[in-house]
């Protein structure tokens, strides 16, 4: 799991599925995108000056229903490497049906046949437990928050297209445009995506919540760095 006290409350993204201990369960960074707009008593984002959200853009209204297949990043070829990279560090071999190790109480059925509504049932059901799942790990604030703003309906099954187009609005969020832009550098978005995922190394090799409810990471940075330089060369 990961926590970072920001204020007193608040969080990163998802939690890795390799054990380190935690029993607990992560708060996702992107929940910082909505406390900031419940009002004054919410605790502000990470990355706030002033009340202002940080690298984070405007706050979106709700849309209609997706096409689970077309996520904000769809066109650009680099991002499913980029996706298998994260998914490395925090899914392991399960992959797109992956849940935490350190929840006791499993689903009903592989992550990948459950709808949203079914994972919100389980998560319900079971407190007290960690419930990160899927390719990358979402917790229960992130999911909720993401269905939410992209108006998915909850019936809709958790497939790996979903699960894709989930974290496409992650890396959207993290900057990945403006690094495709060339407004941020690499070493930039890379910390970023440290923020998000906690699986993923700082140059220390340390995870951006070391330590923090049993959190580390899970690739070396020479691993993260190579292979952002290897798909992002320049």
């Amino acid at each position: 799991m990961t926590l970072l006290a920001c204020g007193g409350g608040a969080s990163a993204q998802s939690a890795s599925l390799f054990p380190r201990g935690d029993t607990g369960a992560r708060s996702p960074l992107i929940a910082l995108r909505t406390t900031a707009r419940l009002g004054p008593t919410q605790p502000a984002s990470l990355f706030s000056d002033a009340g202002r959200l940080g690298f984070f853009a405007p706050m979106r209204k709700a849309r209609p229903a997706p096409d689970p297949s077309a996520g904000p990043l769809s066109g650009h070829s680099a991002v499913a490497r980029l996706r298998s990279l994260i998914a490395e560090a925090e899914a392991g071999p399960e992959g797109y049906d992956a849940i935490i190790h350190g929840a006791r109480v499993k689903p009903p059925k592989r992550p990948t046949e459950l709808t949203i509504e079914e994972i919100l049932n389980w998560i319900a059901a079971t407190p007290g437990q960690p419930h990160a799942i899927g390719r990358y790990q979402f917790i229960p604030d992130t999911l909720r928050f993401l269905v939410a703003d992209l108006n998915i309906d909850t019936q809709t099954r958790f497939t790996p297209e979903l699960q894709d187009r989930l974290a496409d609005e992650l890396l959207a969020d993290a900057g990945f445009l403006a690094f495709q832009r060339g407004e941020i550098t690499r070493r930039s978005f890379m910390y970023r995506l440290a923020k998000i995922w906690a699986g993923l190394p700082l140059p220390s090799g340390e995870s951006y919540y070391e330590g923090y409810a049993g959190n580390k990471a899970t690739m070396t940075w020479a691993r993260f760095d190579g292979a952002m330089a290897n798909i992002f060369p320049g």
